[in-house]
């Protein structure tokens, strides 16, 4: 194996190979009788595209792993499977927040494919379909994305989610060129980094989740071949350059079980010791309404509970009502802000946007439009998927804000 990428040039592979790789780096790693050729590829490169599709051609290898999972090679496969998306769903498993993510790294890849005149992937896309055409084993070798979004977000303060959060969804707003520098770290690295912008190139723990997490997983998915491909011994395996020297590292000297090595990258940490951030807020306002009662008796409690009620039910649904949510729609958010911070489970965005879902079912043309709708302002109001994020992150905001100034509200009178 070589410490870092490099052409390959071996003998047991005719010239014609050879010839597939030239200017492409390359690594060679031999394991438990499979011969893995590791091809870094840029993202963003018709010549990429062109040496896999070579590669391929020659009908050197039995099996071909790329650097994806299934929800990723399905968007590239089929971009109607959005249109069969189940928003209700989506919203009562808590999922809100990470699909809108979605949205913007693929309003980011668009982008990308309109700047340079190339679909960012095209190279992986072009493996999987090469190989499946040959009837050769196709592996998915790269960790589900949305796992890594949620193992990234999990280790990242409060602060800094925000920010990244509100980055990739400033994505699906603005339509901005993507600048030389992103260009180029796609051309050298990762499609996941780059849509993280500079966050991922300054924050050591985002980088060990989406790029060295990635090449341990993927170097453990190598390992299962002889399972998942029985009789394949040469092997192509299609990933971004950025992952070349980590993956061939790992898959030359991890000695771990493969399925251990995957379990242990496929969990989400919980936090440890006790969730205060959680849990403050609901003993500020119940300890607010008793310490009303106690000090001023039913006219002091009384009062807070009625401000508290109507601020943060007013505000709610005033977010909702700026969503263009349906008028019960703003009932439910009216309804459930106050009860917000008592419960995680009464969240009023997603209790909004439940409804707004319910009573305003996105169609298939709503689904199928949406890419193009969020780039615009006025397409997040007429796009009824679009609506609903709109009500649930709107509905949230207008409730945070409430709980706020009704927090204020009660210390005041409080200590007053």
């Amino acid at each position: 194996m070589p410490d870092s990428p490099s052409d390959t040039a071996n003998p047991a592979f005719p010239a014609a190979t050879q010839a597939c790789f030239d200017g492409q780096p390359t690594a060679i790693v031999e394991r438990d009788g499979v011969r893995y050729t590791l091809l870094g590829t840029a993202h963003v490169s018709q010549a990429s595209v062109d040496c896999v599709r070579a590669a391929i051609a020659t009908g050197d290898f039995d099996a071909v792993a790329v650097e994806l999972d299934a929800q990723r090679l399905q968007a590239l496969d089929d971009p109607d499977a959005l249109a069969r998306l189940d928003l209700v769903r989506v919203l009562r498993e808590g999922r809100a927040a990470l699909f809108a993510a979605n949205l913007g790294l693929a309003a980011y890849q668009r982008r990308l494919a309109e700047q340079l005149g190339v679909e960012p992937g095209a190279e992986l896309k072009a493996a999987a379909r090469e190989a499946r055409a040959r009837g050769l084993p196709v592996q998915l070798v790269d960790r589900d994305v949305g796992l890594t979004f949620r193992r990234a977000m999990a280790r990242l303060g409060w602060w800094t989610r925000m920010k990244v959060g509100s980055g990739l969804l400033a994505g699906l707003f603005f339509d901005e060129e993507v600048d030389g520098d992103q260009v180029e770290g796609l051309k050298q690295g990762d499609m996941l980094e780059a849509s993280f912008g500079e966050f991922a190139r300054e924050n050591p723990v985002l980088y060990e989740v989406i790029i060295a997490e990635r090449d341990q997983y993927m170097a453990a998915r190598l390992r299962d071949t002889p399972r998942e491909a029985p009789g394949a011994r040469e092997v192509l395996a299609v990933v971004g350059a950025g992952h070349l020297q980590g993956l061939a590292r790992h898959l030359a000297g991890d000695t771990g079980e493969p399925a251990a090595v995957q379990a242990g990258l496929s969990t989400v940490p919980e936090k440890s010791g006790i969730p205060w951030f959680t849990l403050a807020p609901t003993e500020f306002v119940l300890g607010g309404f008793a310490g009303g009662f106690w000090r001023g008796g039913a006219a002091l409690g009384g009062d807070l509970v009625l401000y508290w009620v109507l601020l943060t039910g007013t505000l709610g649904a005033i977010g909702c009502a700026l969503a263009g949510g349906h008028p019960l729609s703003c009932v439910a958010a009216f309804v459930a802000s106050p009860l917000t911070p008592l419960h995680p489970a009464l969240a009023s965005g997603t209790v909004s946007a439940l409804v707004e879902a319910w009573l305003r079912k996105p169609t298939y043309a709503d689904f199928m439009a949406l890419r193009d709708d969020v780039q615009s302002i006025r397409g997040w109001w007429r796009n009824r998927v679009a609506r609903v994020l709109l009500n649930f992150f709107l509905t949230s905001l207008g409730t945070a804000i409430g709980v706020w100034l009704g927090g204020a509200r009660m210390l005041g009178r409080l200590l007053g």
